[in-house]
């Protein structure tokens, strides 16, 4: 219930029109409960004595209950409708906003799905809870205070039969509930499960189609659709199987009324009219009574979504600026890392141990080793994508963890192995780290990635259009556009991971030689996928299961470890050193 309060909350900015609704909602009800009396005077001073004046006059007056009441449901359901929305807003770009700012080691473990089913459906079910279901309850409960204390005024003794009822109908809708409530929150992660088979067929789609598994992702939603369907099913039988008991209670209220109302007529003490009025507030009595059943499932699908959004909203931010973060300055370009250990969440070995090196300001630094040996982390710690375990990393000797990430990264340029363009232009994507860059900027940029002359070759040059993911550009246009974006920063550190390896071998030299200029004056860390990269560093660091086993220059490593030329000529063949010595560019 905290978490479905909490909801409730972002109803505050709106709470003009909360309460416009919630009057109108209190004016519907008013009406309802009037409308049973003017009933019982029509037939008793009017039907039962023949008195047509008086018919016509309580006619009119029902006429006009009725156009109120239909006038104030409208607004009603609008103004509600209208709140929850804006709510509904609120909460959407609170959780986007969270979930942006959520660190990498959230995401690694985080399936993409689920925090989409997160912001969509489960906000979604919080929202029409808000909307719609908790002025049904408090309808139902100010219809049902109101219909017994009418009834009560009315007859008591009919009265107490009626009354009768209402709390064995109560304890059907609390077992029920108590046996469904729990499964709301499997069945929004279920919906999640199924998200995320989606997401992943609809990015890898060349994948499944290259390897010709579409019967086996088509199998594989099929039975996660399936899974859901049965969990609804579940859901819907037990609420379902309580409606025939309930109705079945509810008749018995009622058969007990007549019998018993009849009587009293016969008897002559209860007129016609009252019994009118009284079957009517009877039908009042249970109407809320079904509600309130309704809305308590209503109630639980809401407190498990609320659940799973505050979840995320609620989740630690384990990289964010200190308290007293100053902004860093704009540096030369020096990088230490201090004694460096660092260890992935839910991970038993480092992916760093102890790792110390320092890059001077314009050096280029090529990181060298096989898989897993803990390339990607070094890069990763450097704009502070994790904090470190152990140690320190620093910038012209600020510690990374004491200056504010926004600082850190603007002057950080980062191309990494798998390019993502976002919808939009190409001067967009290129300006995506500078939206305030001029043209001729972007294209000065552009050009140096190499990208200006495919650019203009396109039907709108700039202005085209590119799709999602940068689909309609090949791999290698993509990667120059990524490129021409980290340069556009014009940043004092360059990281460039496999930024090359989907050009062919005239694009990857003229990349080569502007990088080689543009890295002049800029520290640059580039992950070694190409000899050239090795043979022109001034820093080689050869890591090897989470440590640096060497660093220095080529022809120094090449001398004094090892472990440097049997890396050499793995990654690069037989010929590796003598395929370096050929390559190094001028």
């Amino acid at each position: 219930m905290a978490d479905l309060r909490r909801a409730l909350g972002y109803l505050r900015p709106y709470w003009l029109t909360t309460l416009g609704a919630l009057i109108s909602l209190l004016l519907v009800t008013a009406g309802n409960l009037l409308t049973p009396q003017v009933l019982r005077l029509i037939v008793d001073r009017g039907i039962t004595p023949g008195d047509f004046n008086a018919i016509l006059l309580f006619a009119g007056l029902l006429l006009g209950v009725s156009l109120l009441r239909s006038l104030f449901s409208f607004t009603q359901s609008f103004w509600a409708e209208k709140a929850s929305q804006g709510a509904a807003y609120d909460m959407r770009n609170a959780l986007f906003t969270q979930i942006g700012r959520l660190s990498f080691s959230y995401h690694d473990r985080a399936q993409t799905g689920q925090l989409m089913t997160r912001l969509t459906s489960d906000v979604e079910q919080t929202r029409l809870f808000i909307g719609q279901s908790f002025l049904q309850m408090i309808n139902a409960i100010v219809m049902l205070a109101g219909s017994a204390a009418i009834l009560l005024w009315t007859n008591w003794r009919l009265a107490l039969i009626a009354l009768a009822i209402v709390p064995a109908i109560l304890v059907v809708f609390a077992f029920v509930l108590r046996r469904v409530a729990p499964r709301f929150r499997i069945v929004q992660q279920k919906l999640g499960n199924l998200n995320t088979i989606l997401q992943e067929n609809l990015t890898g789609m060349r994948i499944v189609k290259a390897f010709a598994r579409e019967p086996y992702e088509r199998q594989r939603f099929h039975a996660a659709n399936e899974d859901l369907l049965q969990e609804n099913l579940s859901i819907i039988g037990a609420i379902a199987f309580s409606f025939p008991l309930v109705f079945f209670i509810a008749n018995l209220g009622t058969l007990g009324v007549i019998w018993f109302g009849g009587y009293q007529v016969i008897g002559g003490a209860l007129t016609v009219g009252d019994l009118v009025a009284f079957n009517t507030y009877l039908s009042y009595l249970l109407f809320p009574v079904f509600i309130l059943g309704g809305t308590l499932a209503a109630l639980a699908q809401a407190i498990a979504s609320a659940h799973r959004v505050f979840e995320i909203i609620d989740a630690p931010i384990e990289v964010t600026d200190r308290p007293g973060a100053v902004a860093l300055p704009r540096v030369q370009g020096r990088v230490a890392f201090e004694d460096v250990s660092f260890k992935y969440i839910g991970s038993e070995t480092p992916a760093l141990d102890h790792v110390s090196f320092v890059a001077e300001p314009g050096q280029t630094v090529a990181i060298l080793g096989r898989t897993g040996s803990g390339k990607s982390t070094v890069i990763n710690l450097i704009p502070r994508f994790y904090d470190v375990t152990g140690g320190r990393v620093t910038i012209d000797g600020y510690d990374v963890r004491d200056v504010t990430l926004a600082s850190l990264r603007s002057q950080i340029g980062i191309v990494l192995q798998e390019t993502t363009l976002f919808s939009g232009t190409i001067r967009d994507n290129i300006a995506y780290g500078r939206p305030d860059a001029t043209d001729a900027e972007v294209e000065a940029a552009a050009q140096a990635a190499q990208a200006h002359d495919f650019i203009m070759g396109l039907p709108d040059g700039y202005q085209t259009v590119v799709g999602e993911r940068g689909i309609g550009l090949s791999g290698g246009q993509r990667q120059r556009v990524a490129i021409a974006r980290a340069l556009l920063l014009d940043p004092r550190i360059l990281i460039l991971d496999d930024s090359t390896s989907a050009l062919d071998a005239e694009t990857e030299y003229q990349i080569q030689l502007a990088l080689q200029e543009l890295m002049k004056g800029r520290t640059s860390f580039i992950i070694a996928q190409r000899v050239s990269t090795v043979r022109n560093a001034d820093l080689i660091l050869l890591l090897e299961g989470g440590r640096l086993i060497a660093q220095g220059t080529y022809d120094t490593l090449l001398e004094e470890s090892a472990e440097f030329a049997e890396i050499l000529d793995t990654q690069f063949g037989a010929d590796g050193r003598k395929l370096a010595e050929a390559v190094a560019l001028p």
